[in-house]
């Protein structure tokens, strides 16, 4: 049964709708009720203060639902914007618009709680570090919303694009990989700038004398964790601005979803794991400011490491978007790209959370005993290298599928 043209766009409008509102109040209710079950325990902890610490959770709920925000009124544009261009290219354009924006948002509403919570415990112990700790918190809020703003410039220009000489075969596909990979990739570093926020907020409620050395950290360490997220938006931009018109559909089409998943996977693991690791150097250095040298210094050295896997990612997702391929319909060609990017897309997040984690107990303890710092970084290089063993073996099936099968 043959449709109209614009019933194919209303309906990938609601779908896009669906998506971008859907997935994107989960992160933010999440973060909000986070901050919430905190507050009451601090109010519990001191109903003198439960005034202020009422007023500060409503601010840090506002700015964590930022990200909900920003999924509702990408959803609302969607259902009542007609579009132009090609009808089924934009109906795929839209659909792509509501992942960017949806999947995006949950790990910027998820992060965003986290400062808020520490801030209302913090003035519930220290009641004279408020102001501080209110600032330090709309701050670190409002860098965890970054990746969510990446996903809504990218909704935008799926939205508004002219499309008109954009070939739908394999089009179609650069268009929804273009949402999975700024969407996925956005998710860890939402999470993972969250985590320093709030560990930077809870060790100024500490000691508030080392705020500004503790702040300077957080912001290092977030806009580390922010790097994934930057190459899913990397990898979006180029699936939207190449020229696919004179490529085969098939395997092109399965090259186009492999290279986004591959990127937008696997930068969930380095977001989350350059998180935990900035978060733990953060609270250090709270404890024993005189440590911030060494501190950051593995701390980056950490990061750096568990990095590693979405620039697999990446080089994985650039290998599809670049390979030449000779067109076939058969279910093996395109299989064979396909099945390489979720390879190295899965592949990479665990390695990024685990190499993380060693990088995190590793500042914990050199903050607590600095003449290690040789012997620990030592041990923490060798653990992620183990550790990274894992993301490595996905590369090597990744690129056996692409070049030996």
């Amino acid at each position: 049964m043959a449709y109209p043209d614009n019933v194919w766009i209303q309906a990938a409008s609601f779908a896009g709708a669906a998506f971008s509102v859907g997935f994107g109040a989960i992160g933010a209710a999440l973060g909000e009720g986070y901050a919430a079950g905190n507050a009451s325990q601090a109010i519990g902890r001191n109903p003198e203060k439960s005034g202020d610490i009422l007023k500060n959770m409503l601010i840090g709920q506002a700015v964590a639902e930022s990200a909900g925000i920003f999924a509702l009124v990408i959803a609302m544009l969607l259902i009542f914007f007609e579009g132009h261009g090609e009808p089924l290219v934009t109906a795929f354009a839209f659909l792509g618009a509501g992942l960017a924006m949806g999947l995006s948002a949950i790990g910027s509403g998820m992060g965003g709680g986290f400062p808020a919570a520490e801030a209302c415990k913090g003035i519930a112990t220290n009641p004279d570090t408020q102001g501080m700790l209110t600032t330090n918190m709309l701050i670190g809020s409002a860098v965890c919303q970054t990746p969510a703003i990446f996903g809504m410039v990218v909704a935008f220009m799926l939205m508004f694009m002219n499309f008109e000489n954009f070939p739908l075969e394999p089009g179609w596909a650069a268009l929804l990989g273009a949402g999975l990979s700024v969407g996925l990739g956005a998710i860890g570093s939402g999470v993972g700038s969250g985590i320093p926020a709030g560990t930077a907020t809870k060790g100024m409620a500490r000691q508030p004398a080392a705020a500004t050395t503790v702040r300077t950290n957080m912001l290092i360490g977030s806009a580390v964790s922010q790097t994934p997220a930057i190459f899913g938006m990397v990898v979006a931009f180029l699936l939207v601005f190449i020229d696919w018109s004179d490529k085969p559909a098939s395997p092109y089409w399965a090259m186009l979803l492999g290279a986004g998943l591959s990127t937008g996977l696997s930068a969930i693991g380095p977001g989350i794991g350059n998180g935990l690791t900035a978060g733990e150097a953060s609270e250090g250095i709270a404890r024993v400011p005189e440590t911030s040298g060494p501190v950051t210094t593995t701390m980056l050295i950490g990061q750096t490491v568990a990095q590693s896997t979405v620039i697999y990612g990446f080089l994985v997702s650039l290998i599809l978007l670049f390979i030449e391929r000779e067109a076939s319909a058969s279910m093996v060609a395109w299989a064979i790209p396909l099945s390489a990017g979720l390879c190295m897309g899965f592949g990479g997040i665990g390695p990024g959370i685990g190499e993380g984690i060693a990088a995190a107990y590793t500042v914990r303890r050199i903050a607590r005993a600095q003449e290690l710092n040789v012997l620990l970084t030592r041990v923490m290089l060798v653990g992620q290298a183990v550790s990274e063993s894992t993301g490595i073996y996905s590369l090597i099936v990744a690129l056996l599928l692409l070049f030996v099968i």
